[in-house]
């Protein structure tokens, strides 16, 4: 179930950081001093929004998962990431656009915000990372529950989720790639 958190905030993170360098480029309405000054802060609030949407939602389906079962499909890490990747592709690059339009306005401003979101979305899959640690389980949402684009990890047609041991899966607590264990 992180790993849906976790798939949005490498494209978020890339192209905002992207989008400020480009914005830097351009001296902008306000210039680019006020501009960074800008972006910075709402980097500071995106990734604080962003890290705590949700947190009771996401509390209360942990609190309520059951072990999965012999019929519950679980996809792999690097398909659950795909999936959100290509349902979410044209939302992604509207953002990026307009990051990189606002910084006619106010320089690197829009690219900063668009990489708070990204980073938030780091922070949320490590919160998630140690509720999984804490109770020794990986958390996972049935794939039926994430059509449309992969989906919501918190949206109105997930009931509960599943749970495995530590060791199922290709992810590591956090949404994390595992990393081979060394015999």
């Amino acid at each position: 179930m992180a790993v849906v958190v976790r798939a949005g905030a490498a494209p978020l993170w890339w192209p905002g950081v992207c989008a400020a360098g480009i914005g830097l480029l351009v001296p902008g309405l306000t210039g680019r001093r006020i501009g960074v000054l800008a972006g910075a802060a709402l980097f500071v609030v995106a990734a604080a929004v962003v890290a705590r949407w949700r947190r009771g939602r996401y509390r209360a389906l942990a609190r309520t998962t059951a072990r999965a079962g012999k019929h519950d499909i679980l996809q792999d890490r690097a398909v659950t990431a795909r999936n959100w990747r290509r349902g979410h592709r044209w939302w992604l690059l509207l953002a990026f656009l307009a990051a990189v339009g606002t910084a006619f306005a106010v320089p690197a401003a829009g690219g900063l915000l668009l990489a708070g979101c990204g980073a938030g979305l780091w922070l949320k899959a490590a919160w998630i990372g140690r509720l999984e640690q804490a109770d020794d389980v990986l958390l996972w949402v049935r794939v039926d529950w994430l059509r449309g684009g992969a989906g919501a990890p918190a949206g109105r047609t997930v009931k509960s989720y599943r749970t495995t041991g530590i060791a199922a899966g290709d992810a590591a607590p956090g949404g994390a790639r595992r990393t081979p264990a060394l015999v």
